[in-house]
Parts: structure tokens; sequence; C-alpha cells
């Protein structure tokens, strides 16, 4: 609490650039939960299980796949903190085109083995043909996706935290209308189940996409998107490499541990799959003023080190971990407390109600250690220390937390709650061992 006391003028810094990508990170998350809202209400816990899966999919395609944004942000607020805005928009330019291309790869890939994707999953074969039917046109956006974070990622590097969040707020209402169109019929248009879902959350990343791309060919402030710099050049890709690969690494192996879940998930019934999903859905809404304030440290971490003031950039990270602390206890109050309201927004089917109750309390009891973990991460991210994360993540991953939520899950048959009980121990064990790492200060001898 003294850090805090002690740096009112850093924390109003800090909460002026997080308040929207707070936003923008809860609008983006309510995109999933928009869809599995309406599609458990108007479909069923089959197409909730189905829309999970896909998501689930999704993301970890995309997050291992578009990693250079992590290294693009540390990039251009180094480079916004030194003032060189030449060097800013050859970043810009040459990290869009990497998405591009990776993008258009994998949207094609996904497209044509979507069924092998799903062969991992024992799932029903009614939950395995909407999944499909959901994955096959969702794919679609992935594309616009790679694009979308891009630009994102691009303009957190100056600062700018609004523009995201206002076109992912537009982009937000566009799928929630589409949604309710689509998958009712409402007036002229068809009545197309789960498939109207996907198509609307499809259209509506097309539509975000075109917005990004408007506001950098327009000009943001010093950033601008110039046909010249979208050529990949070994002076910006070498030291791109250097910082995102271990951030590639980290999102797969993160990524395949949530698909390692699913896959364990998958062995109860469909009622623990669809409590599965709605307790993910609540932790994930539940951490997004972290996410917003691990943005907003990055950049002012390599800002920082841009202007070669270390111990500007270590105050910044010891701030941002109390303030993830602080935001963790309220959280955590919230879940143990009212569990039965949290989970009621979701379904208002009494047998998922009750298997979720536990897993509420144990989710509450990690928030402290879970939204710690993730806003010191993108201190140290903003850093370029992102082989220490990577090592941190995979370690925690794997050796802690899969391995005891199988055993908790599944011989132990404690069922769902027994995921959160493996990842508080594993949050527990490794939250002292990445503080212990920004402690050390080896980051600020990494250059780029």
């Amino acid at each position: 609490m003294n850090i805090l006391k002690k740096n009112k003028v850093l924390i109003l810094s800090i909460l002026t650039m997080a308040l929207p990508a707070v936003i923008e990170m809860g609008l983006n998350t309510l995109v999933n939960i928009a869809d599995t809202l309406m599609i458990s209400r108007i479909i069923g816990k089959e197409g909730l299980s189905a829309a999970g899966f896909c998501n689930e999919m999704i993301f970890s395609i995309i997050f291992i796949f578009s990693s250079f944004n992590t290294g693009a942000t540390a990039m251009i607020s180094r480079r916004f903190g030194e003032k060189n805005y030449e060097g800013l928009n050859r970043v810009l330019g040459q990290n869009l085109s990497l998405n591009l291309g990776l993008g258009l790869i994998i949207t094609i890939l996904s497209i044509t083995f979507k069924k092998q994707l799903f062969t991992i999953y024992n799932v029903s074969p009614t939950v395995l043909n909407m999944s499909l039917t959901y994955f096959h046109t969702i794919s679609y956006g992935i594309l616009f996706m790679f694009i979308s974070f891009s630009a994102a990622a691009s303009l957190r590097g100056i600062g700018d935290t609004k523009t995201p969040m206002v076109i992912t707020a537009i982009t937000n209402i566009l799928n929630i209308v589409g949604n309710y169109i689509l998958m009712t019929g409402f007036w002229i248009f068809p009545n197309l189940g789960i498939k109207g879902a996907a198509l609307s959350t499809t259209l509506s990343r097309f539509i975000g996409m075109i917005m990004f791309l408007y506001i950098l060919l327009k000009g943001k402030g010093k950033m601008k998107l110039i046909y010249s710099n979208f050529k990949v050049t070994k002076e910006i890709l070498n030291p791109l490499w250097k910082i995102s690969y271990p951030g590639a690494i980290e999102q797969f192996s993160m990524n395949i541990s949530f698909i390692a879940c699913g896959v364990i998930i998958s062995q109860l019934d469909t009622a623990s799959e669809a409590a599965f999903r709605i307790l993910l859905s609540i932790e994930r809404l539940s951490f997004m003023p972290a996410v917003g304030i691990s943005i907003a440290a990055a950049a002012l971490v390599g800002k920082a080190l841009g202007e070669k003031n270390v111990k500007k950039a270590l105050h910044t990270g010891y701030t941002v971990s109390g303030l993830g602390v602080l935001w963790g206890v309220f959280m955590g109050f919230i879940f143990i407390c009212f569990p039965k309201f949290l989970l009621g927004i979701f379904t208002n089917e009494s047998a998922i109600i009750n298997i979720s109750i536990l897993a509420m309390w144990v989710a509450g009891a990690n928030q402290p250690f879970l939204n710690f973990m993730i806003v010191m991460s993108g201190a140290l991210r903003g850093a370029g220390d992102t082989k220490a994360v990577m090592t941190i993540s995979a370690l925690r991953s794997w050796l802690v937390y899969v391995p005891l939520s199988y055993v908790f899950t599944i011989p132990l048959k404690i069922g769902v709650a027994g995921m959160w009980l493996g990842e508080i121990i594993s949050f527990f064990i490794f939250a002292s061992i990445l503080f212990n790492r920004f402690r050390k200060q080896k980051w600020a001898e990494i250059d780029f």
C-alpha cells in the first residue's frame, strides 16, 4: 500500500492509459460472452458446448501465431520514447505484413482441416456437428482478427488505448444485434441457428478490421501506415523475432494446455462441459481490468526504458503489481459471496449452477494470484524480457496446472472444480518466481 501511496502520479498515468484498454478487453471478451449467453438461451447446452470448443480452438491458433504483436508493442513504445517516428512506422508496416501473411495461411488451413482439429475431443455427435458448422463460418474471420490485433497492438505502443476501445465497442454492438437477428430469424432474415452466431461474429470482425485500417492509413499522431513500409527487412524482423518468438512459444504452451483441459472436461457429461464454458467466460471477464493494466504497464515500461530511466520502469512494475493484487482481492470477494448470481446471468439450469459453485469459490481464492501474474507479465514484456515470461508460463502450465487439473477432475472425481484447484496451486507457486525475476532487473540490460 505504501508503494501505491508514494506513486500517485504514476498510478494516474497507468489508470488513464489502462481504462480504455480495460474497456476494450472487456468488450472483446463480450463478443464471446454474447455468443455464450445467446447460444445458451436460444439453442441450449449442446450449442454452448460446441461454441466453447470452437472459440477455444480459434483463440489458441490466433494467440500462438500472432505473437509478433508482443514484440511490435515493445519496439514501438521504445521508439516512441526515443522520438524515432520513422522507425516506429517501419515496425508498424512490417508487423502488419507479417500478420497479413500468417492470417491468410492460418485461415486456409483452419477451413481445410477443421474435421481433423476436432477429433481430439470426446463429444456427442450433436455437439460435434454443431462445432463443425460454427467453426467453418467463424474461421473466415481469423484473417480479420490477425490484422485487427496487429493494428491495436501498434496503437497501444504509442499509448493510444482509446481507438481500439471505440472500434471494439462498435464491433460488439454489431455482433450482439447480428446474433439476435440471425439466430432467431427476426423480420426478413433467416433463422440460421448456431451458424447465425458465427456469421454475425465474423461480419463484425470484418467491419472492425476495416475501421482499424482506415485509422492507420489516415494517420494517428506520429503513426501512419505507409505502403513502402510493408516490405519486411532484417533490420526490423530480427529484433521483432527475437522479442516475439518467446511469446509465440508461451502462447503455444499455454493454449495447448487450455486445449488439454478441454479434452479433460470432454470426458465429463454435457452439463459439466457447459458449466466449464460458463466459468471460463466469468473468469475471463473478471481479469479484464488486469489485462488493461498489463497493457498500460508494457507501454509505460517500454517508454521509460526508451528514455533510459530504469528506476521509473521498476516503479511502474511494482505499482501495477499492487494494483493487480487489489483488483484480485475485490473480484475474489465477489466470486465467493455471489456465485449463484453470477452463474444465473448465463444459465437458469439448476444442474449447471450446482456443478459450478465449488469452482466459483476456488476461482475466487485464486483471483489475487491470477491478476498479479497478468500485470507483472505485462511489465516484463514491455521491457523485452519475453523469454522469462515464456519459461515461467510453460513451467506453470505443464509441470503443475495440467497434471493437477487432470488428477483432481478425473481420478479424484472432483469434477469441474478440479480445474480451478489445479490453477490456484500453479499460480500460488509461480507468482513469487515471476516477481523475483522482475526484482532482479536483468531486463534493464536487454537492447533491441
